[in-house]
């Protein structure tokens, strides 16, 4: 395939030299003439181990070249990769100008370019931009392309780190294309094709742009906080004479719930025994040493902020009267101890709504110690909230709050469809989720 990448820094350098490596002709394009001429004599732009060599033979073998000519670029181009930056302003927003001149300047040039021979070209974002730039910067551009050229439009976000970006390159833990254009997927999966050698067909996903363009924030915001946890906890169990490297040394062979999906799917607060009580425990031993321990602080910051959301849209329907599905902090456990959903229910009574709770674990003549206490101080008054079935629990409801969904549940859903049906938990099925009242918590 012939292609463009448009902007020589980091990723672009990588992708451009990368994929002349694999075979494809690539014209890397940058308005600095400096990183042109460097491209053109064989050498990276940028400092990056190995890139050098690649750039070399990709000049050699007559696949890599440079220009700063946007419409030499293009010329019977299939496919333009957009990898110019995208800094912060002043108040942290996602600065966009180079986007859009790029986006502006490849349009203009289709006017004089001679379109690839299928007549298709695909505009993909390599760059990390906020969700709803796609459909807010480039698709508008390309609405009434020029006769002969068919235009898609996608998001296919990098994942190079500094030091290693070449081996990045060949070996990513998977390939994103966001797009609703099928020839434009079509041509990002022949265009990184290469990888199935060592992702496989499995490591190649297709997303919505939106879902895409958000991706590469997640990764980097739970990269940040990864380094920023590691360090937070050294700082406290220095203070203890433990070792914090070796720690998370054992930590990190956990793969069963610590480097793991576990815990990572966004719905309702976390809760429990442990959980909070560990989380204030180390808190207090922060405290007793003086340190600052802010990402702990706003752990229960966030899971505060997940109550009182639930809250906030109940109140926000207007409604009354609240069948609550799921009382437990766990579906089949009877373990109430901070659960989040015992949280919910007295924030609600508080405010005067009617609430009836149906729990198919819960039988409050067995609750004893310290989860009998906790449920006695949070809602005395249990006995006369709880339903027998879900069917009793939702008579008459006009917002189900869903934390439990067992069979019964989703079968009393059903026949009933209240008009608002909140999914704290994300586990329903396609069924309730296409109830005209289903809303999830948490996405």
């Amino acid at each position: 395939m012939k292609v463009a990448v448009f902007g020589l820094g980091y990723v672009g350098s990588v992708t451009a030299a990368g994929l002349a490596a694999v075979g494809h002709e690539v014209v890397g394009v940058d308005p600095d003439p400096v990183k042109v001429a460097q491209v053109a004599a064989g050498r990276s732009p940028v400092a990056e181990p190995g890139l050098d060599e690649l750039v070399r033979a990709g000049v050699a073998g007559g696949l890599l070249t440079a220009t700063s000519s946007v419409e030499l670029a293009l010329e019977a181009t299939d496919v333009s990769l957009i990898c110019v930056g995208t800094p912060s302003t002043g108040h942290g927003a996602t600065q966009l100008a180079f986007l859009d001149r790029a986006l502006a300047q490849l349009r203009d040039a289709m006017e004089i370019a001679t379109p690839p021979a299928s007549g298709h070209h695909s505009v993909v974002v390599r760059s990390t931009v906020p969700p709803g730039t796609g459909a807010a910067h480039v698709a508008p551009v390309f609405t009434d392309a020029p006769a002969g050229w068919t235009v898609g439009a996608a998001m296919c976000p990098e994942f190079l780190r500094e030091g290693c970006a070449v081996t990045d390159f060949y070996t990513p833990p998977f390939l994103v294309t966001g797009t609703a254009d099928d020839a434009t997927r079509d041509s990002l999966v022949r265009l990184f094709g290469f990888l199935v050698r060592t992702i496989g067909n499995e490591g190649f996903h297709h997303v919505g742009v939106e879902t895409a363009e958000a991706l590469k924030y997640a990764c980097n915001a739970f990269h940040a906080t990864k380094v920023s946890f590691a360090n937070e906890l050294a700082r406290i169990f220095r203070g203890y004479g433990v070792d914090a490297r070796e720690v998370m040394e054992v930590f990190c062979a956990d793969e069963k719930l610590n480097i793991a999906p576990t815990y990572l799917r966004p719905g309702f607060a976390y809760g429990g025994s442990c959980l909070p009580k560990d989380l204030r425990a180390l808190q207090h031993l922060a405290r007793q040493l003086g340190v600052d321990a802010p990402l702990l602080a706003g752990t229960a910051q966030t899971n505060e902020l997940v109550v009182r959301d639930v809250v906030e849209r109940v109140i926000g329907t207007g409604a009354r009267r609240i069948a609550l599905l799921g009382l437990s902090f766990k579906a089949e456990t009877d373990d109430l101890r901070e659960s989040p959903s015992v949280d919910l229910a007295e924030r609600l009574i508080g405010k005067g709504f009617a609430v009836k709770i149906f729990d198919p674990v819960l039988n409050p003549q067995r609750l004893t110690g310290a989860n009998l206490s906790y449920v006695q101080e949070r809602l005395p008054h249990l006995n006369c909230l709880l339903a027998q079935d879900p069917v009793g629990a939702l008579a008459g409801a006009e917002v189900a709050l869903v934390a439990d969904a067992g069979p019964s549940a989703r079968q009393a859903l059903l026949a009933t469809t209240p008009p608002v049906i909140l999914d704290l938990k994300g586990n329903l099925g396609p069924e309730i989720e296409a109830l005209p009242g289903y809303e999830g918590v948490g996405w």
